[in-house]
């Protein structure tokens, strides 16, 4: 859609400044100007100002500067579009109408929000009707009150395959299922998705209900997963969407603060101690678009995450898409919740202002993948060092920005060496023409050739029979998860598995190659690893020895990159010294990776493919 300069001039004489901003922010008139403490940062002393005439607002502390557009856009976190369409509503302007096919689309979305209120309004009366009672019993538990139970909309999904349909019979069935309220099966009447359920409204970043989560209430339902999300929709993108943008875009501006959450529940529970400023994803892991969001209110968002191992995986895999995205002044912090508690749990037992210091000493991102890579694995021998030091190396690769990559590279190769090789007096070379001792030559940066050493085996045959094996027998992914972490940055096809596990979501073959070709990544074709025939890649392999084959290439996998990046080193220590006792531990590595290259085979061709 295109919008001309005059039109725009148009919707901006038509709004009050001061009217649309006084309604978020307390003003105070002073002569032809109103003033206010800046809502973009914390001030005792007002410096913030607005002038109608002139149709800008300006603080002279923090340098925040805009119209009534750009205050909607960075005061309340609305798009352009959506800024416009609300400013123009209120102005009694009508937006230029876009192409014929976007207005369809625009016609088919307000429909289905007009579908998702009524959703919405259903289950807050059946919440407080007597089938709630159950839903209500379990919100007094957690200790929301009233207010807290109102603010975020909470409401409930009775029993029943057609209840919703029922009470929503104004709104075709194929609306109800477009806007993922219905299920549909092929060759079977469609049922309700929500089925006993607490149930809690998601919204957009105009407060509009665009989806729903549900968490089950009856705890004998093994079989259901607990938490269950809405489907992506016409209105929906959960890679797109963080829960409670809306609240907390307002109070992350004022605070300087944003919070990141691993679920709505945690959000809700914060909230309600005072912390107003936090969002969640949606029951995956935090996307690009999803950073790229946080850091449009503030540079450097918390991210809080359970102290448990599938919130230490979440914390890494967040590292891991954020790398790649670092620009200057903007980066992640990290905090790790006590071991067995969430959120919730910790402010119930230490209260508020536990949560508030742990906040408050955040880890840096490099802090975090220094710590996790350094605590991975056992670092006892020298093969287990270097392949520390290629992971790290590994990690430095994938940052875009030079300038960043160079740093990190620097402080990470730092860190390794003072970890790697304590002081020590410094060796002397033999004497000299003039007789005097010369220390030993700085040896060169061989980071970029040890790395290529190390990761020589990215997306070889090895990784690429082991994902055909997970996929196929999707149980054991549970089962190596903490081992598979460390795989992410062979392949970021494991993320995407250990997302899976992560969001409770049923894990089965064809979800999985769903995801995979959803995410653009092909499932491994069987040419990839055709030279191996583990037992778990047969077409009639049994579970137990599937099972075991699998364990067994898994730890291969592992093995192998620590072992060749020690293989690397010594090379390169043989070359800078050619010293006896540097060629030994060269031919010792050398030997010890003949011997994994013969274990790789016979295990590899032990049980052929049935």
């Amino acid at each position: 859609m295109s919008l001309s300069p005059q039109w725009l001039d148009e919707l901006r004489a038509r709004v009050t400044l001061s009217g649309v901003i006084s309604r978020t922010t307390r003003l105070t008139k002073a002569g032809r100007e109103f003033k206010a403490c800046c809502p973009f940062h914390n001030e005792k002393t007002p410096s913030f100002t607005v002038n109608d005439e002139k149709g800008f607002y300006h603080c002279f502390g923090c340098g925040a500067h805009g119209d009534v557009i750009r205050w909607m856009t960075d005061q309340r976190g609305l798009s352009f579009m959506d800024a416009v369409k609300e400013l123009a509503a209120e102005a009694g302007m009508d937006v230029p109408a876009p192409d014929p096919r976007a207005t369809k689309a625009a016609e088919q979305r307000d429909s289905l929000h007009d579908v998702m209120a009524a959703a919405q309004k259903w289950f807050v009366a059946c919440l407080e009707s007597p089938e709630g009672e159950q839903a209500r019993a379990y919100l007094a538990g957690r200790g929301f009150d009233a207010h807290t139970v109102a603010r975020f909309g909470f409401g409930y999904a009775p029993e029943g395959r057609q209840a919703l349909k029922a009470a929503l019979a104004q709104f075709p069935e194929e609306q109800l299922i477009e806007a993922g309220l219905r299920i549909t099966v092929d060759g079977k009447e469609p049922y309700d998705r929500f089925r006993g359920r607490l149930m809690l409204p998601i919204e957009d970043a105009r407060g509009r209900v665009i989806a729903f989560g549900g968490r089950i209430l009856d705890s004998a339902k093994t079989d259901a997963p607990k938490y269950l999300n809405s489907p992506d929709t016409p209105l929906f993108d959960k890679g797109r969407t963080l829960y409670n943008l809306h609240r907390a875009g307002p109070a992350a501006r004022q605070s300087g603060r944003l919070v990141v959450v691993e679920g709505y529940m945690d959000v809700i529970a914060l909230a309600a101690a005072g912390i107003a400023e936090c969002v969640a994803p949606l029951g995956t892991a935090l996307t690009e678009r999803q950073i790229e969001m946080l850091w449009r209110l503030v540079e450097v968002p918390i991210l809080c995450f359970d102290g448990d191992a599938a919130g230490r995986r979440a914390a890494m895999r967040a590292v891991g898409r954020a790398l790649p995205l670092l620009r200057p002044a903007h980066s992640l912090g990290i905090v790790r919740l006590p071991a067995g508690l969430d959120p919730d749990d910790l402010v119930k037992r230490d209260g508020a202002k536990a949560m508030e210091a742990l906040l408050a000493g955040a880890g840096s991102l490099i802090e975090t993948l220094w710590e996790h890579e350094r605590d991975a694995a056992p670092l006892r021998t020298p093969e287990d060092k270097a392949g520390l030091k290629a992971r790290l190396l590994a990690h430095v690769e994938t940052i875009a920005d030079s300038d960043i990559r160079a740093l990190y590279r620097r402080e990470l190769l730092d860190r390794f060496s003072a970890f790697a090789y304590p002081a020590r007096e410094p060796r002397q070379r033999q004497a000299g023409r003039g007789g005097r001792s010369e220390p030993s030559p700085t040896p060169p940066d061989h980071a970029d050739r040890l790395r290529r050493m190390a990761n020589g085996g990215s997306r070889d045959a090895l990784s690429a029979a082991v994902l055909a094996g997970l996929i196929r027998w999707p149980d054991e992914i549970a089962r190596h998860a903490d081992t598979l972490a460390r795989l992410v940055t062979l392949d970021p096809r494991f993320a995407l598995m250990l997302d899976q596990l992560d969001s409770g979501e049923p894990l089965e073959s064809e979800a999985l190659v769903t995801i995979l070709a959803h995410q653009g990544m092909a499932v491994p074709a069987p040419e990839e690893y055709s030279g191996l025939r583990f037992g778990f890649l047969g077409a009639e392999a049994e579970r137990d020895q599937a099972a075991a084959a699998l364990a067994q290439a898994v730890g291969l996998l592992v093995e192998r990159p620590a072992l060749e990046a020690a293989l690397a080193e010594a090379t390169i220590r043989y070359e800078r010294e050619f010293t006896e006792e540097a060629y030994a531990e060269q031919q010792r590595l050398l030997k010890r990776k003949l011997e994994f290259d013969a274990r790789l085979g016979q295990m590899a061709n032990a049980q052929p493919v049935l």
